[in-house]
């Protein structure tokens, strides 16, 4: 087991929860904006997900970034060097997840975000995403190829 994530709580299942929650609130931000923005317009499926996975990678993204830059004082490339490959595949198993129990729930085919179906769709993706990405949290975590931030 890594020292680094010994060091963080000494239970690396709490630890890499810990990184899933960080995470999952990243994509959650995105995932929400994209889902909302889509439905709101009406647009089928597959733009849904292209436009919800798009934002949730960018605020996923940011808030892995934006910490390393402040605590550890690096630049944006230093910073993105550190946490890119946890966090690319983190958010992607996360909104493989989220994307499939959303659909699966019937939220992005709602009529309308103020719809209960929308709201059923959001409430069975943020468990799916969490879920699916703790595990492997927990391996990256584990090898070093992701950071606690």
């Amino acid at each position: 087991m890594s020292e680094h994530v010994l060091h963080q709580s000494g239970n690396p299942f709490v630890t890499s929860a810990q990184a899933t929650l960080h995470c999952l609130s990243g994509c959650i931000i995105g995932e929400l904006a994209g889902l909302m923005i889509g439905v709101a317009l009406g647009l089928s499926v597959g733009p849904i997900i292209v436009l919800a996975t798009s934002l949730a990678y960018l605020s996923g993204m940011a808030l892995g970034l934006v910490p390393v830059m402040r605590n550890q004082n690096k630049t944006f490339l230093e910073a993105l060097k550190l946490i890119w490959i946890g966090e690319v595949v983190s958010i992607g198993v996360m909104e493989i997840a989220m994307n499939a129990a959303d659909y699966a729930a019937g939220g992005m085919q709602a009529g309308s975000i103020i719809s209960p179906a929308f709201w059923a769709g959001v409430a069975a993706a943020v468990p799916a995403g969490f879920l699916a990405a703790w595990p492997l949290n927990w391996w990256l975590l584990k090898r070093d190829l992701k950071k606690c931030h």
